[in-house]
């Protein structure tokens, strides 16, 4: 069994990007999450513990963020978590370890620019909006010059 979760911290490692020999992109770094809360009778915020977490991302996520996060940087993640034990050379310990489904900057610290990347759409979108496009296409009087579908698909 696998737990949703979504988690809001910083980036604690630069992101490392590698891509296997069979051509899967994978970006993984360390997250630091600490609760914060206010203290009145101190009138001052407190941090608790910090929990570290390993994430890793696949495909066209671990490509978008390979080039979009640095360490230091405060973002959220949202994605599948699992616990694991291990144990080397007589020590042992927990690693908690977060499969990204999806991540982006917290905008609650500071501002961030989107732009859409080429081949940025997810697979089942591109599969309906092909598949919309074309019937669109087919009963429009004026077809694109190109006959190019995903020409007609730009959204700006």
């Amino acid at each position: 069994m696998s737990d949703l979760i979504t988690l809001t911290g910083i980036v604690g490692t630069e992101p490392r990007a590698l891509t296997t020999s069979e051509g899967l992109a994978i970006t993984s770094f360390r997250l630091a999450s600490t609760q914060r809360r206010f203290d009145k009778s101190q009138e001052k915020w407190i941090d608790g513990e910090t929990n570290w977490y390993s994430i890793t991302t696949f495909r066209q996520l671990a490509a978008n963020a390979a080039v979009s996060v640095k360490k230091g940087e405060r973002i959220l993640v949202t994605g599948r978590l699992r616990i694991r034990e291990w144990e080397n050379n007589g020590k042992s310990g927990t690693n908690v370890e977060i499969e990204a489904e999806a991540l982006g900057h917290d905008l609650l610290w500071g501002t961030a620019a989107f732009s859409r990347g080429a081949g940025s759409t997810p697979p089942d979108a591109a599969a309906t909006a092909a598949t919309e496009a074309s019937a669109s296409h087919e009963a429009t009087a004026d077809p694109s010059p190109t006959g190019d579908v995903a020409a007609d698909l730009t959204p700006f």
